[in-house]
């Protein structure tokens, strides 16, 4: 066969070689933009999971929120941020205890029979510098009709800035020291629980959780909040 003969067999020989190729690398882009979602969806599971672990580790420095009673809560937030819970409907509060911020043990369960306030605090957050002069007054004035406060600190890597705050504003009343927030992820969900620096609940005399607020709060509503709490009987 002449060589002129030959070269139509090769002309049509070609485009099949060039389809071949052209799917096998539509196979491989296909398998790399698989592999790219693969790796993004990856990195959004990891980041969902960070973003929750975030939450779960509360709300730095927030200046509050409102949350309403639905469901089972059984609470009420009113227009001023401060959620309550009638007297029958209080869950009590979870096992608070470990050492203080200068070292001593302390465990909430042993204030059964007082009102207790607890406030979530860092040295860092603004709005726990603003309102601790505010706690230091009103718990001085209520020690003696069984008000004890309770100050849990959170997110200061050590001792010593918490140290330093509690003597540059003068409070005398213990802290639990809780750097990575463990003590509030012992609240149950759904329930009047901690969710912001500063927060603060208000513990009946049974240990139960009577009412909530999630920004600083004035002399005037601290004493607000536990006015009808120091009225039961």
């Amino acid at each position: 066969m002449s060589a002129a003969s030959r070269a139509p067999q090769r002309s049509i020989r070609t485009p099949q070689r060039t389809n071949r190729t052209n799917r096998a690398h539509g196979r491989s882009r296909s398998q790399s933009r698989g592999q790219s979602r693969g790796r993004s969806h990856g990195r959004a599971v990891l980041l969902t999971g960070g973003a929750v672990v975030a939450a779960l580790l509360l709300s730095a420095c927030g200046s509050g929120g409102k949350s309403g009673g639905t469901g089972n809560t059984g609470f009420v937030t009113g227009s001023d941020g401060i959620a309550t819970v009638k007297q029958g409907s209080r869950v009590a509060a979870p096992e608070l205890s470990g050492k203080t911020i200068d070292g001593k043990q302390l465990d909430i369960a042993d204030y059964k029979g007082k009102i207790v306030v607890l406030n979530v605090w860092g040295s860092w957050c603004g709005p726990c510098r603003l309102e601790a002069k505010n706690f230091v007054k009103v718990s001085e004035d209520l020690k003696d009709q069984g008000v004890q406060f309770v100050g849990i600190n959170t997110r200061d890597t050590s001792t010593s800035p918490a140290i330093a705050f509690e003597k540059a504003h003068g409070v005398t009343y213990p802290s639990l020291y809780d750097p990575t927030g463990k003590l509030m992820l012992r609240f149950k969900k759904g329930t009047l629980n901690p969710q912001t620096i500063p927060s603060t609940l208000v513990l009946d005399r049974d240990g139960k959780v009577a009412s909530r607020s999630l920004s600083a709060l004035s002399e005037a509503s601290l004493r607000k909040m536990l006015k009808p709490i120091l009225a039961e009987k």
